[in-house]
């Protein structure tokens, strides 16, 4: 790798969960914060509708090095003070297969905003964490987040065997393509995003070769780590490992699915990782799953990893993007010994076991999710399909289930499925608001760790930071 291996690598959760904030905050003391990448075109958007009350998307866009670009940016999405508390958020331009100039733009000053914001005031490395299942923003995305200097890039829910040769494309600013999963292509159906940098450039900037940032895929197994290595079209260098036991989405079982008397997908020795043969790869790799203790950090190093990945102890730290509510909410659930984070099966559009934080009012309650209006509206995890006519539509098991069917969808398949696009966002204080009053409710995502937050915490002092979750695990 070309930076210093850290022993913590700050886990990229959920929409704006990892923030800026929180990987400024891990960075500055020496291990690796890191931004998550889900929905940062619609992050920013909604926070400059909000007003950006504290200044700090515009004072990143005034260093974007495309200034025409950020002041396109300024001028259609910011109100000034923020708009009415009770007024919708703008509707979203979904992405497609075929490249939309608003959306890429703003994809890219998005990625740049977080990590230029995560990057200032140190020197210390920042990552970005993107979710291989949402393909279609990847391009504009990365470039967005290389052109702010970003050092790492971690990808999970998914197999990206293509991320490392557009790294390679996109640090030399040429155009670079990526392969998109589309259900049913035949050999004409266009199955791949397109994105060429120079389209985006002004006239009179001229910009230097970019950084290419370290490749770390987050894996399940040690045979798609030596299948990544065979296939990838540039360098690999580092894995992230995965267990169960990790908040978001989990990787499906291996084998035939079965599941617990409640409803919990059974992982087996199938799905544990050969640490043996990763040792024999030759790469660094980090433990992550329920690693938020000294314990686990030093029994993972016995094991030859380089350190752990941790997210949950940093997803409920003040500086985690997640409201002030809703954190000490969980907090207090995890002290009075009641905290669960449910495995479930079909939560998720994605088809992935995504592990659910139980708390009243959130889609975790039947009565929440039962009541919802069902509506596909952000469109991150639509699964890509191609129509009758040869063209490529997009459908989500979490819509309203009269369109899912029209498009060719299964009945079976939207049972249970919950808006975890809308749900996230509602997570930091951007959920949209409804037109009968109120706004989308909370589906909250934390690993099985959620219970042990009592080692960063007590009922009488509930905050603590993410140099309290480091220290803790430095020993």
């Amino acid at each position: 790798m070309h930076i210093a291996l850290p022993k913590i690598i700050q886990g990229g959760m959920g929409v704006g969960v990892s923030n800026w904030r929180l990987a400024q905050a891990v960075s500055r003391i020496g291990q690796l914060g890191v931004v998550s990448g889900t929905g940062l075109d619609q992050v920013l958007a909604r926070r400059l509708q909000d007003g950006d009350l504290g200044g700090e998307m515009r004072r990143a866009l005034a260093h974007f090095p495309i200034p025409q670009m950020a002041q396109r940016i300024l001028d259609a999405l910011f109100v000034p003070g923020g708009k009415p508390p009770d007024a919708p958020y703008k509707p979203v331009i979904v992405h497609t297969i075929k490249s939309n100039r608003w959306m890429d733009e703003l994809c890219i000053v998005a990625n740049y905003v977080e990590v230029f914001l995560a990057r200032e005031g140190h020197s210390n490395p920042v990552g970005i964490n993107y979710l291989e299942k949402i393909q279609l923003p990847h391009l504009p995305s990365m470039y967005g987040a290389m052109l702010a200097g970003v050092a790492v890039v971690i990808v999970g829910a998914g197999i990206p065997v293509e991320m490392p040769r557009v790294l390679d494309v996109l640090a030399r600013h040429q155009a670079a393509t990526y392969p998109i999963k589309v259900q049913g292509a035949l050999p004409d159906t266009l199955c791949h995003t397109v994105f060429d940098p120079a389209v985006y450039l002004e006239d009179g900037i001229d910009l230097p070769p970019l950084k290419r940032p370290d490749f770390l895929p987050i894996i399940s197994s040690d045979t798609l780590a030596t299948m990544l290595l065979r296939k990838a079209g540039g360098s690999v260098e580092g894995f992230v490992i995965e267990g169960p036991l990790a908040g978001g989405h989990n990787a499906p079982p291996r084998g035939q699915l079965h599941l617990t008397p409640d409803g919990q997908p059974i992982y087996g020795p199938r799905d544990v990782v050969n640490l043996e043969a990763m040792r024999k790869i030759g790469l660094p790799f980090w433990l992550g799953g329920a690693c938020g203790s000294p314990e686990a950090l030093q029994a993972a190093l016995a094991e030859g990893a380089a350190g752990v990945q941790v997210g949950t102890a940093f997803a409920l730290c003040v500086e985690s993007g997640l409201t002030a509510e809703v954190r000490l909410a969980l907090i207090r659930k995890a002290l009075a010994g009641e905290a669960r984070a449910f495995t479930d099966p079909v939560a998720s559009p994605t088809g992935f076991p995504f592990k659910v934080a139980q708390l009243e009012g959130t889609l975790s309650e039947a009565s929440v999710y039962e009541g919802r209006r069902r509506v596909c509206e952000m469109g991150f995890l639509r699964e890509a399909y191609r129509k009758e006519d040869g063209s490529v539509g997009f459908r989500c098991p979490a819509e309203p289930v009269a369109a899912y069917l029209a498009k060719g969808g299964k009945i079976e398949d939207t049972v249970g499925r919950k808006c975890v696009c809308n749900g996230l966002f509602a997570n930091i204080g951007l959920g949209q608001r409804l037109p009968g009053g109120g706004v989308e409710p909370c589906i909250l995502t934390l690993g099985d760790d959620f219970a042990n937050i009592g080692r960063f915490c007590t009922a009488e002092h509930p905050d603590y930071t993410a140099a309290d979750v480091v220290h803790h695990l430095l020993g």
